[in-house]
């Protein structure tokens, strides 16, 4: 069935680091009808400022960016301008790439293997509300939900005024990473680490690792390892 296009395009901005991929978007999109690009972001922090000035509808978001990632973008967006709609075109289809950009907003999530067709249909199934994900990621979110049994709820919002970033620094170190694994999981510098770190600290109270590490298995924020009396 084909789908009904709009009478009014939708405005799009791209977002990835890589100029060659960027621009092939830009311009197979500018070959199909419904969408019309109206901006293009080599990173993060670019794309919350276009997203500010030109109010797109929809912004094709790349993860792995520097400066800023783009589930961090993706956060922003959704948080300060709502009316715009995240679709994420990414290389990586894992639970480590998938999961955090579903939670920080992101309504559609496709691969880059997408044709352009299935692009376009997904910038407008989300601005129609609907998710616009790849038969794939489908799959994938159901069989997740599948594996998954009842979990212990964990807290709704962060702890002790933690922002999410200054939480996900913590669970990994409980999780036995150091300062540069961090920063390489989460892309970004060595100091951006040490400021979360030295921000949670100060919130929390937290001396050391040690302390973050029995903190972080108290909030909920990761489970106690095998074996621990809780």
């Amino acid at each position: 069935m084909t789908e009904e296009v709009r009478a009014t395009p939708a405005r799009v901005v791209v977002a990835d680091d890589q100029t060659v991929v960027r621009e092939g978007i830009v311009m197979l999109l500018g070959l199909l009808p419904g969408v019309e690009v109206v901006g293009a972001a080599g990173d993060g922090e670019e794309a919350v400022r276009l997203v500010a000035e030109l109010a797109p509808d929809v912004v094709l978001m790349d993860l792995r960016m520097p400066r800023c990632d783009g589930v961090e973008a993706t956060r922003r967006i959704r948080a300060e301008y709502p009316g715009t709609q995240v679709v994420v075109l990414t290389t990586y289809a894992d639970d480590e790439s998938l999961f955090p950009a579903l939670t920080a907003g992101a309504r559609g999530y496709l691969t880059k293997d997408a044709g352009g067709d299935e692009i376009v249909r997904a910038v407008h199934s989300v601005l129609s509300g609907d998710a616009g994900l790849s038969p794939s990621i489908q799959r994938r979110l159901l069989e997740h939900l599948s594996e998954s049994g009842p979990r212990p709820a964990g807290p709704q919002e962060p702890p002790d005024g933690l922002t999410t970033r200054e939480t996900e620094v913590l669970v990994l170190i409980a999780e036995g990473l150091n300062n540069q694994q961090i920063a390489s999981r989460m892309h970004v510098s060595t100091a951006t680490v040490k400021t979360h770190i030295n921000n949670l600290f100060a919130k929390t109270g937290i001396k050391d690792r040690a302390q973050a590490v029995r903190y972080a298995y108290g909030k909920g924020l990761v489970p106690p390892p095998r074996g621990r009396v809780t």
